[in-house]
């Protein structure tokens, strides 16, 4: 059975940030960090080439597919900036609509900009969906 394509690579989080473009891409980056810092109380870790977790939980499916992810995290890409919420974004009715301009599918929350989303309820909805995970895996540093 073949293992998950993204994991920690150890790279430089900081060094990450300082290669974003545009600037104001690296900016958002930044602010999402201290965001997601704050909320989670995790310090971040790079999954894969472009993908900043804070946190990790190990899975185990009934298939006997198990491994590790990131618990939470984001990736500031080209065209917009990539939320990840595990294990996705069903489930909140409540805090969606009051978030702004953004675009979801299953496990991933796009907005163009930090300035288009209400950060609090970002915070909101990543503490919520931290949560929901750690109803159904244990959830530790990464």
């Amino acid at each position: 059975m073949a293992g998950n394509k993204t994991v920690p690579t150890g790279a430089d989080v900081a060094g990450f940030f300082d290669a974003v473009t545009p600037p104001r891409r690296a900016a958002d980056a930044r602010a999402l960090d201290a965001l997601f810092r704050r909320v989670t109380g995790f310090t971040p870790v790079m999954w894969g080439p472009s993908i900043v977790g804070y946190g990790r939980y190990h899975y185990r499916h009934d298939s006997g597919r198990e491994g590790d992810f990131l618990a939470t995290g984001f990736s500031p890409r080209k065209a917009s900036l990539v939320i990840y919420i595990m294990p996705g974004y069903f489930g909140f009715p409540d805090i969606l609509p009051r978030l702004g301009k953004h675009r979801s599918g299953k496990s991933c929350l796009y907005i163009n900009t930090l300035a288009d989303v209400d950060e609090t309820v970002l915070e909101d909805l990543v503490a919520a969906g931290l949560a929901r995970l750690r109803d159904i895996w244990p959830v530790m540093p990464a």
